[in-house]
């Protein structure tokens, strides 16, 4: 869900530690030889989420300059790890040095306004203080938006200069500079606004907008921003003569009041929430002519479609729309006045296609995009007017991204999981020959962990993200062929290190797999205590996610919170469950109109496995999730046989999908209306019977993403039951729980329910 893409924010936030058996794979050894823990080296909650992080000081961020001569990022400060500043590395003289200083633009104690609240949960970073994004302009010129006002950064020869560009009282977001650096646009009020910088002269480019009907402009509506990652609804020309934009027309969608209950106050937030089966906005796009003034109206997209994607390329706009039901994704391409509008080709899929913002415009001409159409994530050139096609990678495996391309030498490079899935690396084709089985693919990235890449803008140089589950993150500059030229973040794990006191008991996971019902391989981690001991029996949490679009099981470095476990005494165990992300469509497909069916399996197939390992106390294992997580909790221990679970911990669950919002429910389930039976079928309400066993229920208490009722409707429906369970909520929090002491407080929390149903285990 994005319930996707909260995994990554409000998971690590919290620290959720994040069939047949099989040969196990890239398993390691029992740690026999590790010595007991002392109290000294034991990790604690209160050491967990104090600062500086234990993870080190890993950079957020990190982007070149459009010249490449520069390399900027977000770093947290040491003695507030959730502040960050911006820095910059020169290439040339590899020294580092700040840019901004967040203090000074966005001070600590700056109130957020609902509208910037709401943005960053969409963007997933609600945790995040000072400067929590910014964007490159021209090669001098960067946009920072902090405490509502947009900050032009221009960077000199004696050093930054930071101007404040909007003095008014509103919020000013999604800032860009134009193409050419003239200009740096923004969205006001559900507006679009531009500032000429020369003159400081401002000028709202769009209509005004208008909150009687519904209706602004140059905004990504709740779905685009949830659900597809589209975060804006503008887009500049590259020679800065149009600005494509959007209206968007809310009018028909559904008001859900949310009640915002926080410590002091309660406010009803009339949010336009579009629920599976009921409407959605309209979108129509845009393009305003910066020669004559005039606005144009060139296309008109839903209730029952959706506006997916918009690039510019070759001089012309293309823009993706995908169907109501989502099986198709069509591309459109207009190429200027009167803006006719043709489309080239579509992707279909027979039960749903997935979204990607691979969109590359070679020089030489044609596109680069990825599609899944052999059933896997691979590259393909397209004709951009015939929609001929050549695949350009195969395989059994996954292209996760195109990073760049030489066009020197025509190489292309791009990430995936070509020897494993557990591993994500960058990779090199050439372009020169039209065989893709003959083409050569070349991994450049080393063996042994996993890397996140951003390349230059000539494909010369890349800075890569590093970690493995003994290495925290750590960032470099590499050329293109792999070889570093210099650490911006190395990140050892030496005497100075944060993590150098637990590093003598740090655990590790073993990676195994197993075989689901129909054949397909799952994989799994197990993490164990130090001083394991073989011979001994040991309490398990299970920690699940389980849903789309999501990877728990995979060779990096893991959240904390498993370390926290394993050193309280427990195992943690984690299992990727058909469904779910870089598998390939067969994969995820088994979910299609009937979610918690094959997912809930496959974990029970995992916890099988579990108790047939003799170091398992089969009595006591747990099991627990946040979001799709907090749903397969339910899900899985209301189905599970009678004694399979001691206990569950569930938070910010989905218990009924008719809840979730249209773009997400609707890709998977159909709708209400064409899928009863699933929907049923795929409630928690349907299986509540099973719910007899230890339950603690979480919820922040101002969700707007999996929004409260979903909670309450399930306590309501215990209680008339008599079933007891334990409660907690957070006044005021959303879908993540955010801050050092709230996060705290719910380690300690789940951490005391579990002690009191598994026992205190022996660290």
């Amino acid at each position: 869900m994005t319930i996707r893409s909260y995994f990554m924010a409000a998971m690590a936030a919290l620290a959720l530690a994040g069939c047949a058996a099989g040969q196990a794979a890239h398993a390691r050894p029992p740690q026999q030889d590790t010595p007991q823990m002392t109290d000294a080296r034991r990790l604690t909650p209160e050491r967990l989420y104090a600062s500086p992080s234990l993870s080190g000081s890993t950079p957020r961020a990190v982007r070149f300059s459009p010249d490449g001569r520069r390399v900027t990022f977000l770093k947290p400060r040491a003695e507030e790890s959730a502040r960050y500043d911006l820095w910059q590395f020169d290439v040339a003289t590899g020294a580092q040095t700040l840019l901004v200083d967040s203090t000074a633009i966005d001070p600590a104690d700056a109130e957020l306004s609902e509208e910037e609240k709401a943005l960053r949960e969409r963007k997933r970073i609600a945790s995040v203080r000072g400067i929590a994004d910014y964007a490159w302009g021209t090669a001098d010129t960067i946009i920072v938006p902090a405490g509502g006002d947009i900050h032009l950064v221009t960077l000199t020869a004696s050093g930054p200069q930071t101007r404040r560009l909007t003095q008014t009282d509103a919020f000013e977001y999604d800032a860009k500079v134009s193409p050419k650096g003239a200009q740096v646009s923004f969205i006001r009020d559900g507006a679009l606004y531009a500032i000429d910088l020369a003159s400081g002269q401002e000028t709202r480019i769009s209509p005004a907008a208008q909150p009687g009907k519904a209706i602004s402009y140059g905004v990504a509506e709740f779905v685009a921003q949830e659900e597809m990652s589209r975060y804006t609804g503008y887009w500049w020309s590259p020679d800065e003569r149009y600005i494509a934009f959007t209206e968007v027309d809310e009018s028909g969608v559904d008001i859900i009041p949310r009640f915002d209950i926080a410590a002091d106050k309660v406010t009803v937030i009339e949010q336009r929430y579009p629920r599976a089966g009921r409407p959605n906005a309209k979108v129509a796009l845009l393009v305003f002519d910066r020669n004559d003034g005039s606005t144009r109206k060139i296309a008109s997209v839903g209730p029952d479609d959706y506006l997916a994607r918009v690039n510019w390329a070759h001089g012309s706009l293309w823009f993706q729309t995908v169907n109501r039901d989502q099986t198709e994704i069509r591309y459109n391409r207009t190429d200027g006045l009167p803006w006719r509008i043709w489309s080239p080709f579509t992707e279909e899929q027979e039960r749903w296609v997935n979204l990607s913002d691979d969109f590359l415009a070679l020089p030489e001409g044609g596109l680069l995009l990825t599609h899944e159409l052999d059933g896997f994530r691979h590259i393909y050139w397209r004709d951009t007017s015939s929609g001929t096609l050549r695949q350009i990678t195969s395989g059994e495996w996954v292209v996760s991204g195109i990073k760049g391309y030489d066009r020197a030498t025509r190489t292309l490079y791009f990430t995936g999981f070509r020897e494993t899935p557990l591993e994500q690396h960058l990779y090199a084709v050439s372009l020169v020959s039209s065989d893709a089985e003959g083409a050569e693919i070349r991994r450049i990235t080393p063996e042994g962990g996993s890397w996140t890449i951003t390349m230059g803008a000539d494909a010369k140089s890349y800075i890569g993200t590093f970690s493995s589950p003994s290495q925290p993150p750590q960032v470099g500059l590499y050329t293109a062929e792999g070889t570093r030229i210099a650490w911006i973040e190395e990140n050892a794990l030496n005497a100075g290190h944060p993590y150098a006191p637990y590093l003598e008991a740090h655990t590790v996971p073993e990676f195994g797999t197993l075989t689901a019902e129909d054949g397909q391989t799952l994989y799994y981690s197990i993490q164990k205590p130090p001083g394991f001991d073989p011979a001994k029996k040991y309490p398990v949490i299970v920690e699940v996610y389980g849903g789309p679009h999501v990877q728990r099981v995979a060779n990096d470095w893991r959240p904390l919170g498993d370390q926290f476990l394993t050193h309280a005494g427990y195992i943690v165990f984690r299992l990727d469950n058909r469904g779910t992300w870089n598998r390939g469509k067969r994969f995820e497909d088994v979910i299609h109109r009937l979610t918690g069916g094959p997912e809930v399996r496959d974990q029970l197939a995992g916890v099988a496995w579990l108790k047939e390992q003799p170091f398992v106390d089969a009595g006591r294992i747990a099991i627990q999730g946040w979001s799709y997580g907090g749903y397969m909790t339910l899900m899985t221990y209301a189905q599970a046989p009678e004694g399979t679970f001691a206990a569950a911990v569930a938070g910010a669950s989905v218990t009924d999908w008719a809840l979730y919002d249209t773009f997400y429910t609707e890709r998977y389930m159909g709708t209400p209306e064409n899928n009863a039976e699933g929907y049923h079928a795929s409630s928690v309400f349907a299986h509540i019977d099973g719910l007899t066993g230890p339950l603690m229920l979480i919820h922040g208490m101002a969700d707007d993403n999996v929004t409260f009722d979903n909670t309450t409707r399930l306590m309501a429906e215990l209680q008339a039951r008599g079933q007891p369970f334990e409660l907690m909520t957070y006044p005021g929090q959303r879908h993540g729980i955010q801050g050092e002491a709230l996060q705290l407080h719910l380690m300690r929390t789940r951490l005391d329910f579990l002690e009191r149903h598994l026992g205190r285990p022996q660290p």
